[in-house]
């Protein structure tokens, strides 16, 4: 199967400072692709320049079959339909002075959606991420974090995108709004087909959600592969440091 989204030798520096270093990773249609560090492994600069947010020193970031850097601003306003965030704080992410109506409108009218569907649409977008009708007068700061994560999804898939890169996206949530979200994650992939670029510091978030993993350190890609198969046999010992972090605060 050919991917959706894939990276060739991604190098990324800052000064002196390599953020990443001659990373790459291939991601295919209705899978989860777990990237996985501690704070500083350079997961979120990787994010960054998937999304286009910033370019890259060295590498080829592919959304199919079209290099991501070589687009014209035609081609990457297009492009931006196919990929989408879902950021780690949505209330801080959504426009504070818009309803939920008027957010998910927002992002139907760049789309291209005639405004007579507007409304039907909004409705099902919430359904699609188990919300009522109720909450499409909502403003951002009325939603718990559960509720503004699930907004933000169903802003997200708003475009049918192919891919959707989640950015420590339930690591503001306590355990048992994580699991909701998480599980309305791999209903939508289920869905949808969306293949998930999913970041994150929290191994066991990876573990219940990735079919594959990247586990990165200082920049580098220290392990990769499918994810039952890298947590049950580690070959890196930060993988291992990873791993017995996780038991530990399992533990407490």
């Amino acid at each position: 199967m050919s991917s959706v989204l894939a990276a060739d030798g991604i190098v990324k520096h800052f000064g002196a400072f390599t953020a990443l270093d001659r990373v790459s990773f291939s991601l295919e249609r209705g899978r989860t692709l777990g990237v996985v560090g501690e704070s500083g492994s350079g997961k979120s600069t990787l994010g960054r320049i998937v999304m286009r947010l910033m370019a890259p020193d060295a590498g080829v970031v592919t959304l199919g079959d079209d290099d991501l850097f070589s687009m014209s601003e035609r081609q990457l306003r297009m492009a931006r339909r196919r990929i989408q965030l879902v950021p780690q704080d949505p209330r801080h992410a959504l426009n504070p002075t818009m309803t939920v109506q008027q957010s998910l409108a927002f992002q139907l009218r760049a789309q291209g959606i005639p405004s007579r569907e507007w409304a039907a649409r909004c409705v099902e977008l919430l359904a699609r991420v188990s919300l009522t009708a109720d909450y499409l007068h909502a403003y951002p700061h009325e939603l718990s974090g559960g509720q503004a994560q699930r907004i933000a999804i169903a802003r997200a898939i708003a475009n049918n995108p192919e891919v959707i890169v989640a950015d420590e996206a339930v690591s503001a949530l306590d355990k048992s709004v994580q699991a909701q979200v998480l599980n309305t994650f791999a209903e939508l992939q289920s869905d949808l087909g969306v293949a998930l670029f999913f970041i994150s510091h929290d191994l066991a978030v990876i573990e219940h959600i990735s079919d594959d993993v990247l586990v990165l350190n200082r920049g580098e890609v220290v392990e990769s592969g499918p994810t039952r198969a890298v947590l049950d046999d580690p070959k890196d010992p930060y993988t291992r440091v990873l791993l017995d972090a996780r038991h530990s605060a399992e533990a407490i």
